[in-house]
Formats: structure tokens, sequence, C-alpha cells
């Protein structure tokens, strides 16, 4: 190979170098560079430094989009969801990143600022502008269903949090085992019936926890009291709290999730109602400030960090086998006993 000629004092960066550019200063062929760039095996070592070399001092930077067209892949994958504010998303989305970055790929969020058809609409059109091999849906299906989607054929589609098996790969948390368990642990500690505070109406998980308490309690023989709702907050458990200290046969509240259990837990005791002596309280999630409560809270074990894994393992098959297989994959749950549950004081009320 031909000797380099030095060249004389430092070399200004050119912002608009080309491959031809670096090849010229490296004295090596621009299928060189484009190897180099591309990270292919099979080049001298040597010339690879000279490569880089030229590429630092010319202010050079492969075109990744143009590389991944070649390759027919971007490495990253896109994940859309219109809510940063609760526990769920935000662990789920951790988890995701995490497991991505794992595999070598990145991650780039589309949030959606109001859970509307022309909101995901939109989401999905900027998948051609951002370049995302996949795209991971933290959100009700019900909106992807009813807005009229055109996605990009390369892209694949996985949703979390959805019984839309039929239509979609789906990754979920086992809503109604977790929710199952609580009602029976508390029927097991001999409480007649049990209470519940769902989150909103439009939420699938909600949905389904409201549904397998109602289900668990008709399967004992036990009438379902009235559902009261709140809307994930702390503040909508602490209003919805003020209403069942009010009802004096109300000895075990099964909250769908931690941060409604926090609040249900204030507006009792305000109330006069100890926890657990007079009613027993299960949440839904295991934050990790549950066993911070005042008492400590009896809760419902949401593995985020697998379910991350799951997205990212079934949507990166699809990506690398063009795999069109659909259906749900559900992670389970655990029950994590605490200090706010225990038998009634007056067993049989």
């Amino acid at each position: 190979m031909a000797e380099r000629t030095p060249v004389k004092g430092p070399r200004r960066p050119r912002a608009t170098a080309s491959m031809a550019d670096v090849a010229r200063l490296a004295g090596v062929s621009s299928q060189t560079v484009s190897r180099v760039s591309n990270g292919y095996a099979g080049v001298n070592e040597e010339t690879r430094e000279q490569v880089l070399a030229a590429m630092k001092e010319l202010g050079y930077r492969p075109n990744s989009a143009a590389r991944a067209l070649k390759r027919g892949e971007f490495r990253t994958i896109g994940v859309i969801t219109f809510s940063l504010s609760s526990t769920g998303n935000v662990r789920t989305l951790e988890a995701i990143a995490t497991s991505a970055a794992a595999e070598g790929y990145a991650v780039t969020l589309l949030p959606v600022a109001v859970p509307t058809q022309d909101e995901v609409r939109g989401a999905f059109s900027r998948l051609e502008e951002l370049a995302v091999d996949a795209v991971i849906v933290i959100m009700e299906v019900h909106l992807l269903d009813a807005a009229t989607i055109m996605l990009p054929p390369y892209v694949q589609v996985l949703v979390v949090d959805s019984d839309a098996g039929e239509h979609y790969t789906v990754v979920d948390t086992d809503q109604a085992g977790g929710s199952r368990t609580a009602v029976e642990h508390l029927l097991g500690l001999g409480h007649h019936t049990v209470w519940h505070l769902g989150g909103p109406e439009d939420s699938f998980a909600a949905q389904r926890r409201t549904d397998a308490w109602r289900a668990a309690l008709a399967e004992a023989g036990r009438t379902p009291p009235p559902l009261i709702r709140g809307d994930w907050s702390a503040e909508s458990g602490y209003r919805a709290g003020l209403e069942l200290a009010a009802q004096q046969d109300c000895t075990a509240v099964f909250a769908a999730n931690d941060q409604m259990a926090l609040g249900l837990l204030r507006a009792l005791h305000e109330r006069g109602r100890r926890v657990p002596e007079d009613v027993s309280v299960i949440g839904f999630d295991d934050i990790p400030e549950a066993g911070s409560f005042l008492p400590p809270l009896t809760t419902v074990h949401q593995d985020f960090a697998e379910v991350g894994r799951l997205c990212v393992q079934a949507v990166l098959r699809k990506v690398r086998q063009d795999d069109p297989e659909r259906g749900t994959t559900l992670v389970p749950t655990r029950l994590v006993i605490r200090e706010s549950t225990a038998p009634p004081s007056s067993p049989g009320r």
C-alpha cells in the first residue's frame, strides 16, 4: 500500500466531508472506508486506524440512516405512550430501555399528549421520520383500532397492557390472577366480603382487576359491594377513602393500585378507622415505597423488569424473523404480605 503523504499543520474539519474525501486523505479506496464505517471484519488493523484518523481529522460522520437502509434495519425501537405519570408506564418504559440497550438497540419515545385518535395517528405518522424498526405501544388498544392508522410496511408492533391478542402481539401482567389472589387472601383471613377501589373506566388494566374482583367474590358465594372508582392518584384514593370510611360494614378493601391505597390509608386514619384492626387494605403494583406506608402495605407485585424484557424480546423476534405471530404473553404476579391486612376484629363481619 502506498505510504500516505504527511499533511503539514492541522487540517480544519469540513462539515461536508464525504467518504471520497476520507479515502483520499487515508490513501485507501472508498470501499475500504465503507467497510470500516460499517464495522466489517477483514480490514487490516493498521488500515482501519488510518481510516479512523482521517475521519476524525475531517470531522466525517458515517450516515447512519443510509447504513440502516442498506442493511434493512435502524436498530431503534419506538415507544408510544400517553402517560408518564403512572408507576406502571414509567417502570415498563425503564425496563424496555434497559433491555433494548442490552440488545444493542436505542429507544425513541413518541409521547402522545392526550389519548385521542388524532394524537395516536400523529405519533405513528412520525415513524417514517424517526426511522424505527419496531414500535411498542403502551396505551389502550381501542385507540389503535379506531384511529385508521397506516403503519410503514417495515414496522413491527407490540402492545403492552391490552386484550388485543387476536390482532397484535401483546405482553401484559397477569392482571386477573393478581387481583384474584388479593381477594382470596382477604377472604381467607375471614372477611365476609371485599370492597374494591377501582381504576379509571377506560383503562384495560383497571377493568381486568375489577372483573377478577367480582368473579372471585361470586365464586366464594359473596355479593360484591358497590364499586368505587378512582383515577390512579393518591388524591382520588383519599376521596374514595372518605366514602369507604363511612361504611361501617367495610372491613376489607382491594385498591387497584398502590397510590390510591396510600390516599385510602390517609382517609381511614383521619376518620378513626384503624388499619388493619378495623379495615384491611391491599394495593396493586408493589411500588418501592409500599413497604414504607403506615402501616406497610400488603400488595400485588408486578414484575415490570420482566414485562420490559419480554416486550423487547418479542418485538425483536418479529423484526429479525418477520414473525407474524399474535397472542398474549402474561407475566405472573405475586402477593407481598405486609402489615396492612389482618383478620377482622369481629369474625364474620
